[in-house]
């Protein structure tokens, strides 16, 4: 079944196509709770939580397409989790004092990130400080420009500009220790 027959489907009420929905994207939206709030109890929350959303949701869907299902899905589930994210408290604005930056690193080449397996690229991700995460996430692997990164979560573009540029410096000494290690 294709998402057009599977969105008629969905708007209809069908729960089969709910079941069919769930086991074709839960995964591919899990990858994007655990890029926002880490692997775990919060991930796996925030799908539950997004799949609610998507089917209370799905009537005012308007498929332009193939790929625009996954599309609107993925979008509701980032923004639940920039929702979630904002209402615990958890600001994405980190302060960092001057001395603790490390000295600027070359970015890695795009022959030596190709090296990583993706689990580990996304492992290293997951480990940047929650507000370099959410950003990185953001402005990377999202779209977002940093004109609506500062709106969404309520920062400067300039300080989201600066905040992806240390989780960049970040990753690329990750990525450095990682491919010395091989």
């Amino acid at each position: 079944m294709n998402e057009q027959q599977l969105t008629q489907r969905l708007q209809r009420g069908d729960r089969a196509a709910q079941r069919g929905l769930y086991d074709g994207y839960a995964g591919m939206l899990y990858a994007v709770c655990c890029r926002y709030m880490g692997r775990g109890e919060a991930a796996e929350d925030l799908l539950h939580d997004a799949f609610l959303k998507i089917f209370r949701s799905i009537g005012r869907f308007e498929w332009r397409g193939e790929g625009s299902l996954s599309a609107w899905m993925r979008r509701v589930t980032i923004n639940l989790a920039l929702q979630q994210l904002r209402q615990a408290g958890k600001r994405t604005r980190i302060h960092f004092d001057e001395e603790e930056q490390t000295e600027e690193l070359e970015a890695p080449t795009a022959e030596e990130v190709e090296q990583l397996p993706q689990r580990v690229l996304l492992e290293m991700v997951s480990r940047l400080p929650e507000g370099y995460r959410t950003i990185f996430n953001m402005f990377c692997l999202d779209g977002f420009s940093h004109r609506e990164i500062g709106e969404v979560l309520g920062i400067s573009p300039k300080t989201s500009s600066s905040q992806l540029y240390r989780a960049r410096q970040l990753l690329a000494a990750e990525i450095r220790r990682y491919l010395a290690q091989q």
